[in-house]
């Protein structure tokens, strides 16, 4: 009896180890500049824009981001019609210096962060991920509101109107 309660026990800690692997949604070894190079190349053929989220694995905001536009299909879909997206790391082994300088240091506002650039490239929007916070999560409508208005769609029909 002794034999196959320390058996029980050492698989329940055994499969407890490995479900409680890190989620890994940033490569800090990825090269950040390629990466939004090939997303503006796929944006500016689509009729896309090109959405960074910036953060790293040691951050809990930016894994909930991650997870609830993921597992949200509304969120998710809004993602994939509008952009290109691009998971710029920031952590110790790479902070993105250099990209995050061209794109006006938007870490300033703290992570996840997250940069809005046309088909061209240019930054048009830079959100502070804490304004779309709502309790411990994320407010799925304010995170639409934003994948809805920054699109590059939006800004089409925003300028046209205003013509």
């Amino acid at each position: 009896m002794k034999r196959i309660s320390l058996f029980i026990l050492s698989m329940l800690l055994f499969l407890g180890v490995f479900a409680q692997q890190p989620v890994k949604i940033y490569d800090p070894s990825a090269d950040a500049k390629a990466g939004v190079t090939s997303a503006l190349q796929l944006a500016k053929a689509e009729g896309k824009y090109v959405f960074l989220q910036i953060g790293g694995n040691w951050c809990p905001w930016c894994l909930r981001f991650n997870k609830l536009v993921h597992e949200d299909s509304r969120l998710d879909s809004l993602l994939k019609v509008n952009y290109e997206v691009v998971k710029v790391n920031y952590s110790k082994e790479n902070e993105n210096r250099a990209l995050l300088a061209t794109i006006d240091y938007p870490q300033r506002f703290g992570f996840p962060v997250f940069v809005i650039l046309d088909g061209n490239g240019k930054r048009i929007h830079t959100q502070d991920s804490g304004l779309l916070e709502d309790g411990a999560g994320y407010s799925r409508e304010k995170v639409a509101t934003l994948l809805t208005q920054w699109s590059a769609d939006a800004i089409r029909k925003t300028i046209e109107k205003f013509k």
